[in-house]
């Protein structure tokens, strides 16, 4: 019998009441355990309070959270606004499409030859498939930008955990015609390149967004409504007409191909409005595909590449010189036997020219006269006429890319850099740099902007040189292309055409090469109105052609009759027979 029971039975014998018993005593004093129920007592009292503040007074905060839980903000894509050419011809538009994503908790168990036939139509490794369902996240993209079609064939599939979301997807009906001048979009339907870039905010739109509840595995179940409606982009149109830019490229492509050259770009400028009607590259990509896409596809050689032009700068300084007063077009100079010393080295002609009168040194092409124009001039004088019509300064063309070329500052060049320059050494710039300032030739001696958007009225140019400059200039340059001139291959039958040819060395190792040319023209159609100012460059071409007149002025009087025949130009020549001579005159650069 244990001590305790034994304590109270002999508490009882002798009398004592069982509340008095000793095994109850309370050692503790009463005060605590009032303390302890006091304290109970608050705390019910206090989450009652909150629950009924809760509830009654301030429900919006269990709203809130349970609202985080279920409802989503979805985003509405706008629809990018289409690209057009001139006359209305799509350039770009965007198709709709949708991604194909997974709720992995909820595709786990699925069917294997169902997950098989899901990678075929995702065009996707099985195993690489299988890793990206095997992920920790519960929801994964598993392909962006999936045809209609193809989406159509995986919701037969009838796998559950599968979610498809509309997007759009940019397409290029005019492929690699239009690559360099629209460029391309990439998987967010953020501008790549081109137009696309330059263009973003007005062609991307404002995207607009709704409210839905989703279950637990993210399935929408109901919707909401509207939180804010998409507006689509603005539809954009280009100044390029789709024809010309087909023609110029398929001539530069024959030209790359004939003299197996690096590269070739064209240029093709409306006189009268300075809009760019054609812009080509070769090689060239397909924004449609661009799986296999590359660098040398990649650059657009019009804007960014920089050259040396060589003869076809000779006309600047030469109009420069007349504009001055300081010469005539009949003004005779001795260019000797095709040598000339000048700052302690020898400029050199291609031909021995001897006593010849200023446009002969343009239609010959003349490094000995030209240099001797040059002597006339400052410095100072050569350096404002070159930045004034655009030579390396930044261009505000609103295309990415746009190479601002290089002039050094006049107080540095020395004796023979300027007469280096004179005939375009050591000065750079990019082809559409060096068409935009021929316009001052094929217009009456001013410059306007230049513009990849169809304008709606001309622009007011700037006054570069005299009018009366300008015509005795279409003069001299229409000589360059016949019998006796060094661009005799850019005839055009029924056209009077005019132009200049260059061809200067690349620059390999800080040497000028005498293996790598490019070559240049920079032609004016038709003399009679002047409508187009037609630019080509020729990279790198290999074998026994290699100069401007070769290589260069031929692609561009092919671009020339196309254009002009699809332009609907009446032709202003009674000649159809060129004569071509059997050995076209070089320039000397």
């Amino acid at each position: 019998m244990k001590a305790g029971t034994q304590g109270a039975r002999v508490a009882a014998a002798k009398g004592v009441a069982f509340s008095k018993s000793p095994v109850l005593a309370v050692r503790l004093p009463d005060w605590r355990s009032r303390v302890v129920l006091f304290a109970l007592f608050a705390a019910f009292i206090a989450l009652a309070g909150r629950a009924l503040w809760l509830q009654g007074v301030s429900d919006q905060f269990l709203q809130k959270q349970g609202e985080s839980r279920y409802m989503r903000t979805q985003e509405l894509p706008a629809t990018r606004g289409k690209i057009f050419d001139r006359n209305g011809v799509v350039l770009a538009s965007s198709l709709p499409v949708k991604s194909v994503s997974a709720f992995t908790e909820e595709i786990k168990g699925t069917d294997p030859q169902k997950i098989r036939q899901l990678a075929q139509l995702l065009d996707l490794p099985e195993a690489d498939l299988l890793k990206k369902l095997d992920s920790d996240r519960s929801y994964v993209y598993l392909k962006r930008q999936v045809e209609m079609d193809t989406v159509a064939k995986i919701e037969k599939l009838g796998i559950d955990g599968i979610d498809t979301r509309k997007e759009y997807k940019r397409y290029y009906p005019q492929g690699e015609v239009m690559a360099h001048m629209v460029g391309f979009t990439n998987v967010e339907d953020k501008g790549q390149e081109a137009m696309e870039l330059a263009q973003q905010k007005s062609l991307v739109g404002q995207p607009g967004s709704r409210r839905v509840i989703r279950d637990r595995l993210g399935h929408i179940v109901e919707d909401v409504g509207m939180s804010r409606e998409p507006h689509d982009g603005k539809d954009l149109i280009l100044s390029v007409d789709s024809k010309l830019q087909y023609i110029a490229l398929n001539s530069i492509k024959d030209a790359v191909e004939k003299f197996h050259a690096k590269a070739g770009a064209a240029v093709v400028i409306d006189v009268h409005t300075g809009e760019v009607l054609a812009l080509a590259n070769y090689p060239t990509y397909n924004p449609n595909d661009r799986s296999r896409l590359t660098g040398e596809q990649l650059r657009n050689r019009v804007i960014t590449d920089l050259f040396e032009p060589g003869s076809t700068l000779k006309p600047f300084t030469v109009a420069l010189a007349l504009d001055k007063g300081l010469i005539k077009p009949n003004t005779l100079f001795d260019t000797g036997g095709g040598r000339y010393l000048t700052g302690g080295h020898v400029i050199r002609d291609t031909h021995p020219h001897g006593v010849i009168d200023v446009g002969t040194i343009i239609q010959k092409s003349s490094n000995i006269g030209t240099t001797k124009i040059s002597e006339m001039l400052s410095a100072q004088e050569m350096w404002e006429m070159f930045t004034k019509v655009g030579f390396g300064q930044a261009p505000r063309y609103g295309f990415p890319g746009a190479a601002a070329g290089r002039v050094r500052p006049y107080k540095s060049w020395r004796i023979v850099e300027k007469a280096n320059m004179s005939f375009g050494q050591g000065i750079s710039m990019s082809l559409l740099q060096l068409a935009h300032a021929w316009l001052i030739f094929a217009r009456n001696g001013d410059v306007i902007p230049l513009s990849f958007q169809k304008v709606k009225e001309a622009p007011v140019g700037q006054q570069i040189i005299s009018p009366k400059t300008a015509a005795q200039m279409r003069t001299m340059v229409e000589s360059v292309v016949g019998p006796g001139g060094t661009a005799s291959l850019a005839q055009v039958p029924g056209y009077r055409m005019g132009g200049k040819t260059g061809t200067a060395q690349k620059v390999v190792d800080g040497r000028y090469s005498q293996t790598h040319y490019v070559g240049n023209f920079v032609g004016i159609a038709p003399m009679s109105n002047p409508r187009f100012v037609i630019a080509v460059m020729i990279d790198d071409p290999t074998g026994p052609l290699h100069t401007g007149g070769s290589v260069a002025a031929p692609t561009a009087a092919a671009l020339a009759a196309n254009a002009l025949r699809a332009a609907n130009v009446p032709p202003d020549s009674k000649i159809t027979d060129i004569i071509i001579p059997e050995h076209p005159l070089e320039e000397s650069n």
